[in-house]
């Protein structure tokens, strides 16, 4: 009888588990992706059976990959990460919080080691008009950059202004007042272009940040209501959004080699 309600839970366990956001995992034991395992642990049910099956069998796949990845490979530090995170916990599903501290460290790091440098840590390639982009790939139209001039202007800021700008980040990171008059934006840029993004707020308000392609940057911005405007390789980006605390934006998306 025992075993009998045991095949039913599991059953329904992985009913409930395949109906969350929609994606099916009722042949997840039979995987052999890492990725796919590695989300069906963080959206299954935390009494699902399948777990005991798959969380040893994912970080033994991963612990595999690390070993046999060549040096260059980008994804063994993403490995790395995934299974630090699976010894300690269920899944490597983090809360908003978690996510927030740990792009805070990673800055404070990032920033630390620019004051100390004395100069910024950014690698990038500087823009040029004739780094045209193209708008639409069946009629291969392509548009010179027209924010070249002014991305690299934004960019070559001397020490003078760097260390200012710097210490200004730093401070506002490590700043936990709920009362403090100005915010944090961090800007991922995950395209292929140099891009500008601009903020305009209420009456004569402005600022722009110049973010290197498939790199980041940072601006503080007194608290209060703006209109985010990008042009990420020829698509225009725009959203308002309300600034009260720290933010993260993440504009465009990697090409597909």
């Amino acid at each position: 009888m025992k075993k009998l309600l045991l095949f039913f839970v599991s059953i329904l366990f992985m009913s409930l588990s395949a109906q969350k956001k929609g994606k099916d995992y009722s042949n997840i034991l039979k995987s052999k992706n890492i990725y796919e395992i590695n989300a069906f642990l963080r959206d299954a049910h935390p009494e699902d059976p399948r777990r005991s099956v798959l969380k040893p069998r994912v970080m033994e796949m991963m612990t595999q990959y690390i070993k046999e990845a060549h040096p260059a490979d980008q994804k063994v530090k993403d490995m790395q990460e995934m299974l630090a995170l699976l010894k300690r916990r269920p899944s490597t599903k983090i809360s908003f919080d978690e996510m927030n501290a740990i792009i805070k460290q990673k800055q404070i790091a990032k920033y630390k080691a620019e004051l100390a440098a004395k100069q910024s840590t950014v690698v990038y390639t500087p823009s040029t008009a004739q780094n045209a982009f193209v708008v639409n790939t069946s009629a291969n139209t392509a548009v010179p950059n027209a924010e070249a001039e002014e991305f690299n202007m934004l960019m070559a800021v001397n020490p003078v202004e760097h260390k200012n700008k710097t210490v200004k980040i730093l401070n506002s990171l490590f700043d936990n007042d709920p009362n403090s008059k100005e915010s944090i934006i961090l800007i991922q840029n995950k395209s292929d272009c140099n891009i500008i993004v601009r903020m305009e707020g209420v009456g004569t308000t402005k600022y722009r940040l110049a973010v290197p392609a498939h790199g980041e940057s940072s601006i503080v911005i007194d608290k209060g209501q703006y209109l985010f405007t990008s042009l990420v390789c020829g698509a225009q980006y725009a959203s308002q959004k309300t600034i009260e605390k720290a933010i993260m934006v993440a504009l465009g998306s990697s090409a597909t080699p």
